[in-house]
């Protein structure tokens, strides 16, 4: 979280998806940490169960949560309206997702919708709304805006994993998807780009397998 924490976002507003637990709530502290007032949103039972809030205020900013199906239109909908309420929308990180990993073969049509509807259809909606809002400040100020987007893609969306034909369309959508955005929003001064992390989380945890053992490394100066 580097970039972020070199980053002073006070005064900005920042929504960021899946931010419950894993990356999504590493990225909302960080964003936080950085001074921006945080939108997060995840599924309500894992906001219920989820610290974030109370990271984000002892960060010193403030948090709001949406709960809600980020593939759902309404959600998308609601996100901007309360980033509108906190003063604008200046930062989006799209993050959410879920795994149901199958080889091809085994692979159910619910199992390859689920999965695009969270990825590649969560990210267009949010992307959209977002994109319609920062033209629409651009166009009404006569100027370039202050729009950065993020979007999670994967190493998946070029490789294919076998077990992950769904997980890997919908990363690769998402690649293509942010091209198309920044092509489209540079002119009114928004930034799109996507990322494509490792970190083990909850959802990663069968891909990465079993946490390999620590060690300590003692150097010539170590205290240990």
């Amino acid at each position: 979280m580097s970039a972020i924490a070199d980053a002073d976002l006070s005064g900005r507003v920042a929504i960021v998806t899946g931010a419950a637990a894993g990356l999504g709530r590493a990225e909302a502290i960080g964003l936080a940490r950085s001074g921006a007032t945080v939108v997060v949103n995840d599924i309500a039972p894992a906001l219920d169960k989820s610290d974030v809030l109370d990271e984000i205020a002892a960060a010193g900013s403030k948090g709001v949560t949406v709960a809600g199906d980020i593939g759902e239109r309404a959600t998308a909908d609601e996100l901007i309206s309360t980033a509108e309420s906190l003063g604008g929308l200046h930062v989006v990180v799209n993050n959410a997702g879920i795994t149901r990993d199958r080889m091809l073969f085994n692979m159910s049509d619910e199992e390859f919708d689920a999965v695009i509807h969270v990825h590649l259809r969560g990210h267009f909606l949010l992307t959209r709304n977002a994109a319609t809002y920062w033209r629409g400040a651009s166009k009404a100020a006569g100027a370039p805006t202050y729009g950065r987007l993020i979007n999670t893609s994967s190493e998946a969306g070029l490789l294919g994993p076998e077990g992950q034909a769904n997980y890997g369309a919908a990363k690769a959508g998402i690649t293509a998807l942010t091209l198309s955005a920044a092509r489209a929003l540079g002119r009114y001064g928004v930034r799109a780009n996507a990322i494509a992390p490792r970190a083990r989380t909850a959802m990663t945890a069968d891909v990465f397998g079993r946490r390999p053992r620590i060690r300590s490394i003692h150097f010539p100066l170590s205290m240990s």
